[in-house]
C-alpha cells in the first residue's frame, strides 16, 4: 500500500502554474515476526517474516538474498555484502555500519529509520517506494541507481553521489544535503525545497525537472553563475 498526493508549486491569477507529482510513501503493515536465531546470513538466502534484533551481521555474505516482511532493528552491517539482494516490505531501524554493499539491490516498500551509515554502496540499485527518515548517511553511493517514489526526511546526507542516477518523484523533507553530486543525473518531479542546506558539488546543470525555493535559488546563484561562465562584478 502507498499514498500519493499532487502539489502545486506556484500560482498565477489564482490558477496553479505547476503541478508536482508527490512521492508515494510505503505503508508497511508487518505480520507477526519470528525472531531470527540462525546466526549469519547466506548467499541467496530466503528470509520471510523474520525479526533481526541487535544482530551482528558484520562481514556477512547475503548476496542475492531476499528479505520479505522483515524487520532489522539495531543491527551492525559493517562490510556486510548484500549485493543484488531484494528487500521487500521491510523496515530497518537504527542499523549502523561502514562499507555495507547493496550494489544492484532492489528496495521496494522499505523504511530505513534512524540509520548511521557510511560509505554504503547502492550503485545500480533500484529503490521504489522507500522512506529514509532520521539519522545520518555519509558518502552514499547511488551512481546509476533508479529512484522512484523515494522520500528523504529529517536526515543528514553528506556527499551523496547521484551521478548518472534517475530520480522520479523524489522528495527531500527537512533534510541536510551537503556536497551532493548530481552529475549526469536525470530528475523528474524532484522536490528539493525541504533541503537545508542545498549544497551541490557538481551537477547544477542537471536541476531541470526539480523544484527549489526562491531562497535556495539565491543560495545557488554563485554556483549557477560559475556554470554559465558569468562574472558578477560590482559597479566601480
Amino acid at each position: 500500500m502507498a499514498r500519493r498526493t499532487a502539489r502545486t508549486t506556484g500560482t498565477a491569477g489564482g490558477r496553479s502554474t505547476t503541478t508536482l507529482r508527490a512521492a508515494r510513501r510505503p505503508e508497511l503493515r508487518l505480520p507477526p515476526l519470528t525472531p531470527y536465531e540462525d546466526g549469519g546470513l547466506e548467499p541467496d538466502g530466503d528470509y520471510d517474516a523474520l525479526e533481526f534484533r541487535e544482530a551482528d551481521l558484520t562481514g556477512q555474505d547475503g548476496a542475492g538474498a531476499r528479505f520479505m516482511d522483515c524487520a532489522l532493528t539495531g543491527c551492525a552491517l559493517d562490510e556486510a555484502s548484500l549485493r543484488a539482494a531484494r528487500l521487500l516490505d521491510t523496515r530497518l531501524t537504527g542499523v549502523r555500519g561502514v562499507g555495507t554493499n547493496l550494489a544492484e539491490a532492489t528496495l521496494r516498500d522499505v523504511e530505513l529509520l534512524d540509520a548511521r551509515l557510511g560509505g554504503t554502496q547502492l550503485h545500480g540499485a533500484v529503490l521504489e517506494r522507500v522512506l529514509i527518515r532520521g539519522g545520518k548517511i555519509d558518502y552514499l553511493n547511488l551512481r546509476r541507481a533508479r529512484l522512484k517514489d523515494v522520500v528523504f526526511e529529517s536526515c543528514v546526507l553528506v556527499e551523496p553521489d547521484f551521478g548518472g542516477a534517475r530520480l522520479e518523484r523524489v522528495e527531500f523533507v527537512d533534510c541536510a544535503l551537503k556536497q551532493a553530486d548530481l552529475s549526469a543525473a536525470t530528475l523528474t518531479d524532484v522536490d528539493l525545497r525541504g533541503a537545508a542546506p542545498l549544497d551541490l558539488s557538481r551537477g547544477v546543470d542537471r536541476l531541470s525537472g526539480a523544484v527549489i525555493s526562491p531562497t535556495q535559488l539565491l543560495d545557488l546563484a554563485p554556483v549557477l553563475a560559475a556554470e554559465l561562465g558569468l562574472r558578477v562584478v560590482g559597479e566601480g
